[in-house]
């Protein structure tokens, strides 16, 4: 396992070698880099989506890439190497299982949940950020929730969901406000339907539902429907782009009729 570490490293370190590295590679910083660790780590959300765990073992070595890129970078700027990086996440997995490495007792898993977000957030206020502050690198929809569920924990929020579904209607009435009187004001309208999706990212945790993957789920169902919806239309010898919005609805229809006949 070392060696096959070890050698990662290295091919890491001649990438970005000035003599003889990859020109690419040895213009990279932290900030351009980090978009593409985002991105392999969606890879490998995509790869356990569609449980394809040859892809999964390619995508989890692209992301490990990404973790040795950044580690480079740090040890060619003297802040910190790879050794680090592993020393100080075996640490923190110590720290944050005192029922597994010390003496402390937890009878449950909601009881580790509990436990595991009360050090995260004395972390938090030993680094200086609020109990509110969340990743602004996030994705918006899973932010959301991230960010009601700490207000929640802080004692802000509704008591049950029908709270939350009387916010949302209340939001879409206000886009609906927003449209009638033809607003021309865009930041306004963009405002207006922000707040319903971040409300909307709080129905899913009252229900108990990570947003991101409920969206995530409606875009594949999308995607699969609408390529079904495009054979059935291809049947009567037209396009998508050639078809009515009765015909395009028709073929949408008896493409979800179908659907839930192969289920």
């Amino acid at each position: 396992m070392s060696e096959n570490v070890d050698r990662l490293l290295e091919i890491m370190a001649k990438l970005r070698s000035p003599d003889g590295g990859c020109p690419w590679d040895v213009e990279q910083t932290f900030k351009t880099i980090a978009p593409y660790t985002i991105e392999e780590a969606y890879e490998v959300a995509d790869a356990i989506e569609r449980n394809d765990l040859e892809d999964l073992k390619g995508e989890l070595g692209d992301l490990l890439f990404q973790v040795v890129f950044h580690a480079r970078m740090a040890e060619e700027g003297d802040a910190f190497d790879f050794n680090d990086v592993v020393d100080a996440i075996s640490q923190k997995m110590i720290e944050r299982h005192p029922h597994v490495f010390g003496d402390a007792t937890i009878g449950s898993a909601d009881a580790q949940t509990t436990n595991w977000e009360a050090l995260k957030a004395e972390e938090r206020r030993a680094n200086n950020l609020h109990e509110i502050d969340v990743a602004t690198a996030l994705p918006a929809l899973m932010r959301a929730g991230k960010i009601g569920k700490r207000a929640a924990r802080m004692g802000f929020d509704w008591p049950e969901s029908s709270g939350v579904l009387h916010k949302m209607q209340e939001e879409l009435d206000e886009i609906r406000q927003a449209v009638a009187v033809g607003d021309t004001n865009t930041a306004a309208i963009e405002e207006e339907v922000g707040d319903f999706l971040f409300a909307a990212a709080n129905l899913a945790r009252h229900l108990g539902v990570e947003p991101e993957e409920a969206l995530r789920s409606a875009n594949f169902k999308f995607q699969r429907r609408f390529k079904a919806m495009e054979l059935e239309i291809q049947k009567t010898g037209k396009s998508v782009r050639s078809s009515s919005l009765d015909e395009l609805e028709a073929a949408w229809g008896q493409a979800k009729r179908q659907e839930k006949m192969e289920v």
